[in-house]
């Protein structure tokens, strides 16, 4: 159901769909309810709402529960929680205007989904469910077992993890059945469970299910210890979401693209987890697809579709396939547009790796460049190490998305201070997409430990107007909880947000390059607020100093550097060499690490880059 990308296939269904076929069960139908609701929109509004609508809300309304509200009606009654959303969002300054009229044809379009779906005459009916997927399943399941109640409901996915699934199978009796954790091996043993000839089979046999007796009583099933590896892990089968996207107006208006999966889990938070991180939830553990394996999928999947653009859903990329994989990537000649996740700490060989093989987009993961919230994140990564990936990142040509965090319990005033004057020397970076507080998630460190500061939670408040539960029984359902804020307050935090518009607004008409010409340096400003000028740099002291300074040094390891090299150089007059770049803000400082800030040319070709560098960081031992 909605609220899925209506130009990508869901991976859920696709993988599953494989799976099945793998394990000797008939391949199940997919119905793309997303798609179809935004066919719907565009139809029933005469045009008034779009797929640009519908995108809108599926990319901005999680924080806010949005997308639940626009079902919230369809499932709890008419009118249910409008009022109290339209407070809630005049006191945040968003706008309901689209969201309620998609509210008005939600019902409708439930109906239509319950016609089309027992049209299909199916034995069972599974919903996969993600953020705000649960409100416009339920509202359809609901009437799906009113028409037909010898049909079978079973939830799964990501809002099934865990605790959510045994409350979301205690709270809703419709839900006959919930599959909690990765499904590839378990979702065909159920079906099998189901289909034996005793007409239920053993259902305390299935891993993670929670389902009821003869009696009516719940049980819920111990999740899989053992997650799904990755020999296991099934290439999606997308036919029948580019068939029907082929078939949908939709299409009119959106690109393709594919969405692939190469690792589950996250090799970082293993051992630290990011405090603010609810991401994974009890499948935390890092697994890669063999390199022979992912090429091929990708192989297939490109040729078989004609599609190049590509979503990477990894939640990190695995190091190792900046050897082995993407260099191979490259070698296929294809005009590729990818996304994926990393670390902030590639070096630039590495992201010269990236664009060569068709990266074209990356989420590293910066979240803040103060030194000290990002130790309070548990990210690994220090602030001008951040800065020096946005650079090379931005020398590569390669888009970056990032948002700025705060609200870290013990965050500091002075610190966000000294940085944001810092800031209109990144003016030739990329911005963030936001700064925004952080909010408090189901899983995440924050949720798990309130010693670090979130003693009192509650479900957050936009769920009262898309569950017609109270708070206690709502909490083990929900993802998003709502505690007091720590940190900076909003007024303490508005000169950053400031700071950030105008580096927004400001970003694409700015650039600091550097250059060589005739042996000499030229550090090339033309950033916005600065007077245009070009630094040069002749003394072959400054330049493998500012060589070092790209890299990211301290000042006694950039003189310790230099003197290894068998460069001399006072060290007061190197100081005050420094604090000149820094006037000139040609170089960012946090903490003692100093990183120029010019942008260089990366070259694509894999055959330039050195593979031989290290990787930028190690694979932590178990």
């Amino acid at each position: 159901m909605p609220w899925h990308d209506v130009s990508r296939p869901s991976l859920q269904l696709g993988v599953l769909a494989s799976a099945c076929v793998a394990h000797g069960v008939d391949r199940p139908l997919a119905y793309h309810g997303g798609l179809r609701f935004a066919e719907f929109l565009l139809r029933q509004s005469d045009g008034a709402l779009g797929p640009y609508d519908y995108t809108a809300i599926a990319e901005e309304g999680f924080p806010h529960a949005l997308g639940d509200w626009v079902f919230a009606g369809a499932l709890n009654g008419d009118g249910y929680g409008a009022e109290g959303m339209r407070r809630y969002a005049a006191r945040r300054g968003l706008s309901l205007t689209k969201a309620s009229k998609m509210r008005e044809l939600a019902d409708a379009f439930c109906d239509l989904v319950v016609d089309e779906l027992i049209a299909l005459d199916p034995q069972v009916v599974g919903f996969s469910t993600t953020f705000m997927q649960n409100v416009p399943s339920l509202a359809v399941a609901r009437r799906l077992k009113q028409r037909r109640g010898d049909i079978t409901v079973l939830f799964g996915g990501g809002n099934c993890d865990g605790e959510m699934g045994v409350a979301l199978h205690r709270e809703f009796d419709f839900v006959d059945l919930v599959l909690r954790g990765e499904a590839d091996e378990t979702l065909p043993l159920l079906l099998r469970t189901l289909a034996a000839d005793d007409g239920a089979g053993d259902l305390a046999s299935v891993p993670g299910l929670c389902w009821r007796d003869e009696h009516g009583t719940p049980h819920a099933n111990r999740q899989p210890v053992r997650l799904v590896s990755p020999v296991h892990m099934a290439a999606p089968d997308f036919d029948d979401w580019f068939g029907a996207f082929d078939a949908s107006p939709v299409s009119a208006y959106v690109e393709p693209e594919l969405v692939m999966e190469s690792a589950r889990g996250c090799w970082w938070g293993e051992h630290h987890h990011c405090t603010f991180c609810g991401l994974n939830g009890t499948t935390m553990a890092f697994r890669a697809k063999r390199p022979e394996t992912f090429l091929a999928e990708l192989e297939h999947l490109v040729t078989r579709h004609k599609v190049l653009d590509v979503t990477v859903v990894d939640n990190i990329l695995e190091p190792q396939y900046l050897r082995d994989v993407l260099p191979q990537v490259s070698g296929l000649g294809w005009d590729m547009r990818l996304h994926y996740e990393v670390k902030a700490n590639l070096t630039s060989e590495q992201i010269g790796v990236l664009r060569a093989a068709g990266v074209y987009s990356v989420q590293p993961g910066i979240e803040s460049l103060v030194d000290d919230v990002l130790h309070r994140m548990d990210k690994g990564v220090p602030a001008a190490r951040n800065v020096r990936t946005l650079r090379d990142c931005q020398s590569a040509g390669l888009t970056v998305a990032w948002n700025w965090l705060y609200g870290f319990p013990g965050e500091r005033v002075a610190d966000y201070l000294s940085l944001v004057a810092q800031l209109p020397a990144l003016v030739h970076l990329q911005p963030p997409n936001s700064v925004a507080r952080i909010q408090l998630n189901r899983f995440s460190p924050h949720f798990e430990d309130p010693s670090l500061g979130f003693s009192t939670r509650e479900p957050a408040e936009p769920y009262r107007y898309v569950y017609d539960l109270p708070p206690d029984r709502m909490h083990d359902l929900v993802y998003l909880f709502d505690t007091p804020p720590s940190g900076l307050t909003e007024e303490q935090i508005e000169p950053l947000r400031t700071a950030a518009e105008e580096w927004a607004r400001d970003h694409a008409i700015s650039s600091l390059s550097r250059f060589e010409v005739d042996g000499v340096f030229v550090l090339e400003d033309r950033r916005a607020g600065w007077q245009p000028a070009d630094h040069t740099l002749e003394d072959p002291r400054e330049q493998r100093a500012w060589l070092e300074l790209e890299y990211g040094r301290t000042p006694t390891g950039l003189l310790r550097r230099l003197e290894e090299a068998g460069v001399s150089w006072d060290p007061d007059e190197l100081f005050r060499w420094l604090h000149g770049l820094r006037e000139r803000g040609l170089v960012f400082v946090e903490g003692d690490r100093w990183v120029g800030l010019t942008t260089t040319s990366i070259r694509g070709p894999s055959d330039q880059v050195d593979l031989s560098v290290p990787l930028p960081w190690p694979v932590p031992a178990p």
